[in-house]
């Protein structure tokens, strides 16, 4: 799929299943997602008053997560879908983050900020879903502090059988049937698992994270290899 028309086709799938993106989630990760997150956030060490800034950020659950560990530091949310980010709004105004939080439509692949803005630039389920992955960690980096930290929470390649055996029928044969029913979604939900396909594993991925220039690379497989997380660090200069 050509980059663009790749780029199109996600935008208009995130628009359309938006407001039930959340309860997919909860199946798309056997409810592990939360959890996933929450080591996360354990690992990155989010210190007071730091600013972050979420890149596709969806609904909004890591953006909030982000701000209410800095407590007081801005936070940015970032999607190019509105659909997404509108339901993401109504979570944050509830929680009384407006003030903290600010939300932009914009494009992954060219941020709208100036180089050293942030302390800890993050992206959560999004990876795979990107025009080019590399460019997105290029930008991430670039929007950092020297010293900052660019993160990546997404979904892997199981590597240990029978497990693996066992993930893949789930998320070619089930996966799509539930997205069916539950968010009227057959095809694009049919395309999640054709987006992990060409998708790097987790050891690949920390290489193209030294590749970008990132330093003192980690890579956790997560859930016998479900999802991983990989932080690098931004050269101090």
């Amino acid at each position: 799929m050509a980059s663009k028309s790749k780029e199109q086709f996600v935008h208009s799938v995130f628009e359309s299943i938006a407001p039930k993106y959340d309860v997919m989630n909860d199946i798309l990760s056997f409810r592990r997602h939360k959890a996933w997150r929450k080591f996360t956030m354990k690992k990155m060490n989010v210190q007071p008053g730091s600013k972050a800034i979420d890149i596709c950020c969806g609904t909004c659950d890591w953006t909030i997560s982000l701000a209410e560990a800095s407590g007081t530091g801005d936070v940015v949310g970032l999607d190019f879908s509105q659909n997404m980010l509108d339901v993401g709004a109504d979570k944050i105004k509830r929680l009384h983050l407006d003030k903290q939080i600010k939300l932009i439509r914009g494009n992954a692949m060219e941020l709208p900020f100036a180089d050293n803005t942030f302390d800890y630039a993050t992206i959560g389920f999004a990876l795979r879903n990107v025009p080019d992955l590399v460019q997105v960690i290029k930008e991430m980096q670039r929007v950092v502090k020297p010293g900052g930290l660019v993160v990546s929470l997404e979904l892997s390649k199981p590597t240990w059988q029978p497990f693996k055996g066992i993930y893949y029928f789930y998320f070619q044969r089930v996966l799509p049937m539930l997205g069916k029913l539950l968010a009227k979604s057959y095809e694009q939900y049919r395309w999640l698992p054709e987006s992990l396909v060409s998708f790097p594993d987790h050891k690949q991925l920390a290489e193209i994270f030294r590749n970008t220039g990132l330093t003192s690379v980690e890579a956790y497989p997560l859930t016998g290899g479900v999802a991983a997380l990989h932080i690098g660090k931004k050269p101090k200069a």
